[in-house]
C-alpha cells in the first residue's frame, strides 16, 4: 500500500484511485481534499487559497505508512487505505470518521464517478452516530431544528438557502466546501454528501468544546461579519409596494406624526422603467434626492430593491451582452432567460436575461450603475431580491457562468452578488456594508448580508417553521437574519384572525436580529409591473393591535444598545445574536432539544406564541442561572419548565438575573 508523505505542512496520500490531501486550516481545524487525478487549488468557494495560520501542529508518518495530524483540539488519524478518523485531541473521543466498509467489495468512503464531460459525481460517506444532533445547513422549510434523519437538497431557491455548514452535537463543525448542486443525506446508517458535478471532494472540519468555539472557528475560516450599522438595528417598514414617491413619504411622515420609531423604509420592486435599468421611473419618483433628504431629516434611511434580471431594451442590456456579462444557456445555446412582468405588457411575462454575478466585470458594472443612479441621490442601502437567482432548478442546472457550469458553481451566485455590492460600498468609505438579501452561501456573512426568509405564508404554522429555520441559519454563520413580519403571501388586515397572527409575529420580530414589516396584503393583485398589495403599516390592523405594535416598536428602540453589543460580539467571534438555547447552555441536555424558544444574545430568552388563541405556554428555563420574568417581577431557578403567561399584549420573555438589559423592559 502507498504511504502518506508530508506535503506543504500537511499530509498527502496517492493511491491508484485518488490523491488525498489533509492540511491544517486555521486553529483546531483541517481541510481535506481528494481528487481522482490532481487536486485543484483555485476552484471558487469560501476558503481563501492560502490556509490561515495554525500554531503547534504535529505531523507524524508512522512506520506502517499511516499518519497522524494534531492541530489544537482536533486530531486526525488516517490509514494507508485513505480512511480518516477525526478525534478530540485531549480525550481521544471520536468526533467523526469515514464510513467503514460493509462488504468485501468496498468502493471506499469517497467516490469519484466520471460524468463524461471532465467532471465527476462526487460522494463522501461518513459514519452515522446514535444520538447525534445536527444543526445549520442554511434555511429550509421542513420545520425541524435537529435535522438528523433528513435529506437536505443543496440547491438555492425562494425560501430555501443552501449553506453546507453542519454543526454537530458531537463537538465538530463541517463545511462541505463545494458550491455544486447536490444534497446531504443524514441517515441512520451513514451521512453522505453528494455533489452532482464537481472536480473533487473538499471539506473543512473543526473541533470545539462548545458551540461558541465551533462558530468562532468557522468565522475565522470563512470570514467575520462586519459590524451592523447603527441605523439597521431599528424598525424597517415595507410593503408590496409603495407605488410612488408621495405614497412612500406619506408613511414616513405618519410615523413621525405619531411619534413611532422608524429607521428604514423600503422601496420595493418595479420602481424602475425596465428590469435592468437600476434607476427610478421619473414619472413616479420625480425627485429621489429630495425624497432622501426629507427622509434623512426624519432620521430614516431609504432602501431600494435591486433585481438581477435584465430586459432586452433596458439601459444596460447591450453593454452586458456585448462584454459577455450575461448568464449563458449551456443546453440550448445563447442566453439563459426566464419570464417576468414588464412595463407596458400588463400581466404578460417577457423573457429576460440575468447579469452574471460570478464575473468580476459584471459586478463592477452593476456597482457603477447603483453608484451613479442611487448613491448619487444619497441611497446606500440595497435590497438584493430574487438573487438565488430565481429560476427553476432545471434552468439553474443548465446555466453557464463565468465561474463554471451552473450545476458545479450555481450556489455561489448570491454570495458573489452580495460581494460586488459590499466591495462597492467599501470602496466609497462604507466600512459597515449591509445589504438585504434572499439567498446566501458559506462566507456570505463577511459581505454584510441581512438574510430574510423569502416569500412565506402568513399563518401561525409558517411562523413556527420560521423560528426553527432562523436558528439553523444562525448555526450556519449568518448573524443577521429575519422574516417578513406577518408572512408575505397574503393576509387580510381587516380579519381578526389574521390580526392575531400579525401581533404574535410582530412580537417575535421585536427580538429578531433585524425587524422588518413586509407583505403582499389583501386586496392582492395579479403579478405585474404595476401591482400593489394592501395596507401594511402598524396602524393598518385596528386600534387594539396598533397599541400592542406601537409598544413593541418602542421596546425595540430600547433594545438597540443591547443589539449593538451583540453586533460587536458577532463581529469579533462569529456568535449569532439569535441562537438556540444550547449555544449558551451546552451542558444542559434539555437545552439541546428545545426548538420553539431562542436566546437573543446571552441574556434574553424569548418564547414566541405560535397558536391562535393561546394565552399561556410552557417555557423551559436553562440550568446554570436564575431567570427574571420582567412582566411579573418573578425570579425562577433554571433547569425547570414554567407555565408562562402570554396575554395578547406580550409573549413570554425571561432575562438572566442581574442582566443590564432588564432596563429596556421598563417602559418610558
Amino acid at each position: 500500500m502507498p504511504d502518506f508523505i508530508r506535503h506543504d505542512g500537511g499530509l498527502e496520500l496517492r493511491t491508484p484511485q485518488e490523491v488525498l490531501r489533509i492540511e491544517p486550516w486555521g486553529p483546531h481545524a483541517v481541510r481535506v481534499r481528494a481528487a481522482a487525478t490532481a487536486i485543484e487549488s483555485d476552484l471558487p468557494g469560501a476558503l481563501d487559497t492560502t490556509a490561515p495560520p495554525a500554531s503547534g501542529v504535529e505531523l507524524t508518518v508512522l512506520d506502517d505508512g499511516s499518519a497522524r495530524l494534531v492541530n489544537g483540539r482536533l486530531a486526525v488519524a488516517a490509514d494507508t487505505r485513505g480512511r480518516i478518523r477525526f478525534l478530540h485531541a485531549a480525550t481521544g473521543r471520536e468526533l467523526l470518521a469515514d464510513q467503514q466498509p460493509y462488504t468485501a467489495w468496498d468502493p471506499g468512503p469517497r467516490i469519484h464517478s466520471p460524468r463524461g464531460d471532465g467532471s465527476y459525481r462526487i460522494e463522501q460517506h461518513f459514519t452515522a452516530y446514535e444520538g447525534e444532533r445536527i444543526f445549520g445547513l442554511g434555511q429550509h422549510l421542513h420545520g425541524r431544528l435537529d435535522q438528523k434523519g433528513l435529506v437536505i437538497d443543496l440547491v438555492q431557491g425562494n425560501r430555501v438557502v443552501a449553506i453546507p455548514f453542519l454543526h454537530s452535537s458531537r463537538g465538530y463543525g463541517l463545511l462541505w466546501h463545494n458550491p455544486a448542486m447536490g444534497r446531504v443525506e443524514l441517515a441512520g446508517d451513514t451521512t453522505r454528501w453528494v455533489a452532482d458535478s464537481a472536480q473533487q471532494v473538499d471539506y473543512w472540519i473543526t473541533a470545539g468544546d462548545t458551540p461558541a468555539e465551533i462558530m468562532a472557528g468557522y468565522a475565522d475560516a470563512t470570514g467575520h461579519p462586519p459590524l451592523l450599522p447603527e441605523w439597521a438595528s431599528g424598525f424597517w417598514q415595507s410593503r408590496l409596494r409603495y407605488r410612488d414617491q408621495e405614497e412612500l413619504l406619506a408613511v414616513a411622515r405618519e410615523h413621525a406624526r405619531r411619534g413611532l420609531p422608524l429607521s428604514v423604509i423600503v422601496c420595493d420592486f418595479f420602481h424602475w422603467p425596465r428590469m435592468g435599468d437600476w434607476r427610478f421611473e421619473p414619472s413616479e419618483w420625480p425627485d429621489p434626492a429630495a425624497m432622501v433628504k426629507e427622509l434623512s431629516e426624519l432620521g430614516v434611511k431609504l432602501a431600494v430593491s435591486v433585481w438581477p434580471m435584465v430586459e432586452p431594451d433596458s439601459d444596460n442590456y447591450e453593454a452586458l451582452r456585448a462584454d459577455g456579462l450575461l448568464v449563458r444557456d449551456r443546453r440550448q445555446g445563447g442566453l439563459l432567460t426566464s419570464h417576468w412582468p414588464a412595463r407596458g405588457h400588463g400581466t404578460d411575462y417577457q423573457p429576460m436575461a440575468l447579469y452574471d454575478a460570478t464575473h468580476p466585470r459584471a459586478r463592477q458594472l452593476l456597482w457603477q450603475q447603483l453608484s451613479e443612479r442611487y448613491r448619487s441621490d444619497g441611497i446606500s442601502v440595497f435590497w438584493l431580491d430574487a438573487c438565488e437567482p430565481d429560476v427553476s432548478p432545471e434552468l439553474a442546472a443548465h446555466a453557464g457562468y463565468a465561474a463554471g457550469p451552473g450545476v458545479q458553481v450555481g450556489n455561489l451566485y448570491a454570495l458573489l452578488h452580495a460581494q460586488g455590492v459590499a466591495d462597492g460600498l467599501r470602496s466609497v468609505g462604507e466600512d459597515r456594508p449591509l445589504t438585504l438579501i434572499r439567498s446566501a452561501w458559506a462566507g456570505s456573512q463577511r459581505h454584510g448580508v441581512a438574510l430574510w426568509s423569502g416569500d412565506i405564508a402568513p399563518t401561525f404554522a409558517s411562523l413556527a417553521t420560521q423560528i426553527r429555520a432562523g436558528l439553523n441559519v444562525a448555526m450556519s454563520g449568518i448573524p443577521w437574519w429575519h422574516t417578513d413580519i406577518g408572512g408575505f403571501l397574503g393576509g387580510d388586515p381587516d380579519d381578526p384572525a389574521y390580526r392575531e397572527v400579525v401581533v404574535r409575529w410582530f412580537q417575535y420580530g421585536t427580538f429578531s436580529p433585524i425587524m422588518r414589516l413586509h407583505g403582499d396584503r389583501v386586496p392582492n393583485q395579479a403579478f405585474s409591473a404595476s401591482m400593489s398589495g394592501g395596507p401594511n403599516e402598524v396602524w393598518s390592523y385596528g386600534e387594539e393591535a396598533y397599541a400592542i405594535l406601537a409598544a413593541h416598536l418602542r421596546l425595540r428602540e430600547r433594545l438597540r444598545p443591547y443589539l449593538t453589543e451583540l453586533s460587536g460580539a458577532a463581529h469579533r467571534t462569529g456568535a449569532p445574536p439569535m441562537r438556540p438555547l444550547f449555544f449558551d447552555f451546552p451542558d444542559d441536555e434539555r437545552a439541546w432539544t428545545v426548538d420553539d424558544q431562542f436566546l437573543l444574545g446571552p441574556d434574553v430568552l424569548v418564547a414566541p406564541v405560535t397558536e391562535a388563541g393561546a394565552r399561556s405556554r410552557p417555557v423551559y428555563l436553562p440550568a446554570g442561572t436564575r431567570w427574571l420574568d420582567p412582566a411579573s417581577g418573578d425570579v425562577h431557578d433554571g433547569g425547570v419548565t414554567v407555565d408562562a403567561a402570554a396575554p395578547l399584549e406580550h409573549i413570554p420573555v425571561f432575562l438572566r438575573e442581574g442582566a443590564a438589559v432588564a432596563a429596556a423592559f421598563t417602559a418610558d
